[in-house]
């Protein structure tokens, strides 16, 4: 009798046990270190204490009022198949969220106020050859409805087979083309084999025709093509908007003893920037953005949820949202609303209201 009472309390406490550790594994991945490509391992006794203590410590005064993440820009992979000097966002780690985890962030976004949400990288159609970017396409479009949903690539993995399975839950596909000249993008470091740029840029192109989803280019003029006039193939293109960006250094990033990239020889002028934007300043679409406007007006989240803040020229993360939720986590992104504002940050991003011509 005294064996079988045994046996049945270990049994419980075997299935406590295991419960446990499924929470705390769940909890741990937004705590990985940034040198760990895999969620941290929880066999070992004091697993805790591998948690890096080197992050930087809050230094920033939390406001009383937290900012409304209204858009928010999840780089939830950070692995790419270009090597673009300027990057910003390197291959630190090869760290991805499981699924329902980077779900269940995404839900507590947009219970915190969330409208749009913008896939970025990396290159988010690395992770299982697009189908998790797709996946988290549909759920923030079908199940969470935001009103907007886009993603930023460099566009040389997407199929047509994507835009089948999941064109109709996008709002917005940017695709990064920063030079019309394929030896210029050599330069910059946009290519992968022998495959054109440019030329994919307008199947691209095509396939949002095809599949009513808006098409939208992101520049980062540097100094390989800071003298181009790039007029005739935009209005070709006829994107809904053509988001232009001057090359930003950020330390530890693409800057600095730390950083995977030496972006600094593709460093322009504040004279330079304005010089590219007044040739283009006849397309309508041109949406200019200076380092100072991208520096604080954007909320990134990282692979891991959490916030990062760019003001003093690195980014130091915040909390992950996972963990202390958006509230707590928002109040140290050091993003300017008011900037986001100023800055055309909110404007006609559901495709259903900007009434294109498909």
């Amino acid at each position: 009798m005294q064996l079988a009472v045994l046996s049945l309390l270990l049994s419980v406490g075997r299935a406590v046990l295991a419960a446990l550790r499924g929470r705390l594994d769940a909890l741990c991945w937004s705590l990985a270190p940034l040198s760990l490509p895999l969620p941290l391992p929880l066999s070992l006794p004091g697993w805790l204490n591998s948690v890096p203590r080197d992050e930087p410590e809050q230094e920033q005064e939390a406001d009383d009022e937290s900012p409304t993440p209204t858009s928010v820009n999840y780089h939830f992979t950070r692995q790419c198949n270009y090597k673009c000097g300027f990057c910003f966002h390197t291959a630190k780690t090869s760290f991805v969220l499981p699924l329902e985890e980077a779900k269940r962030g995404l839900a507590m976004l947009k219970e915190a106020g969330m409208e749009k949400i913008n896939f970025s990288g990396g290159e988010p159609f690395l992770q299982d050859r697009g189908e998790f970017v797709g996946k988290l396409v549909q759920f923030c479009k079908q199940e969470l409805e935001l009103p907007s949903v886009s993603i930023v690539s460099n566009g040389s993995l997407i199929r047509k087979q994507w835009f089948e399975n999941y064109g109709e839950y996008l709002d917005i596909l940017a695709i990064s083309c920063d030079s019309f000249d394929e030896d210029v993008n050599i330069l910059i470091g946009r290519r992968q084999g022998k495959k054109n740029h440019v030329e994919n840029l307008h199947k691209l192109r095509q396939w949002c025709r095809e599949y009513a989803v808006a098409f939208k280019i992101n520049s980062v003029i540097n100094r390989f093509n800071v003298e181009e006039d790039m007029n005739e193939q935009i209005k070709a293109l006829n994107p809904v908007r053509w988001k232009v960006f001057q090359c930003l250094l950020i330390e530890g990033e693409n800057s600095g003893e730390d950083a995977l990239r030496e972006a600094e020889k593709f460093v322009i002028s504040d004279e330079d920037f304005d010089r590219f934007l007044n040739r283009h300043k006849d397309i309508s679409c041109l949406v200019p953005e200076s380092n100072q406007k991208m520096r604080d007006s954007y909320l990134i989240l990282d692979e891991y949820m959490r916030f990062l803040n760019c003001r003093n020229g690195r980014k130091e993360p915040s909390k992950s949202i996972l963990d202390v939720g958006v509230e707590a986590a928002i109040k140290f992104s050091g993003f300017d609303e008011k900037m986001f504002l100023r800055r055309g940050g909110k404007y006609v991003w559901s495709k259903a209201d900007m009434k294109l011509d498909w």
